[in-house]
């Protein structure tokens, strides 16, 4: 499903910790780091969508979240031509998000990657707020910048403890975490 103008909805999912880091996932059988995120099908809210791609991708469901904040307004990122899908339709630009930052308020062994029966991920970490944007592939950058820049204030804002994370889950050492360990 295509706007107008060429770009697919879609929702960007920053998940923080209790440390104020953010989920980090490895993408499949790739070197390439990101956040999650995926596409809003006809009828669905970007709300509705992100609850069903937090759990698609990291098997996570909404109560293992608290919703801190959320663009306002869709952030437009172009796809290239060489990756561009022609399927005859309307001409595909890239993609329009609303992104979410939310707080984790589950336990790390929640994270499932092999949730669904098409795993985005097959690592993933706990990483400083500010993850490094070199790190992500070029065209998306800006458009993570920005959903950093706009939603960090909910995460200052924030001053309610987790209600499920336990002294034992805070003193665990962040790192990254193959599928072997989660299933």
């Amino acid at each position: 499903m295509l706007d107008r103008d060429g770009y697919r909805p879609n929702v960007g999912i920053i998940l923080a910790n209790a440390r104020n880091e953010v989920f980090w996932g490895k993408r499949v059988q790739q070197h390439a780091w990101q956040f999650p995120q995926g596409g809003i099908k006809h009828g669905e809210t970007p709300v509705q969508a992100m609850y069903r791609e937090l759990e698609e991708e990291i098997g996570l469901s909404q109560a293992h979240v608290r919703i801190l904040g959320r663009t306002r307004d869709w952030l437009r990122y172009e796809v290239p031509e060489k990756w561009s899908r022609a399927d005859g339709r309307a001409p595909y630009r890239g993609q329009k998000q609303i992104w979410f930052l939310l707080r984790m308020v589950g336990r790390d062994c929640d994270v499932k990657l092999r949730g669904s029966g098409h795993p985005e991920f097959d690592a993933w970490r706990w990483h400083d707020y500010w993850v490094p944007l070199e790190s992500v592939i070029e065209f998306k950058r800006e458009v993570y910048r920005q959903a950093l820049l706009e939603l960090h204030r909910y995460l200052q804002a924030d001053r309610r403890p987790p209600r499920t994370r336990g002294a034992q889950a805070l003193a665990s050492e962040p790192g990254a975490v193959g599928l072997d360990r989660l299933n």
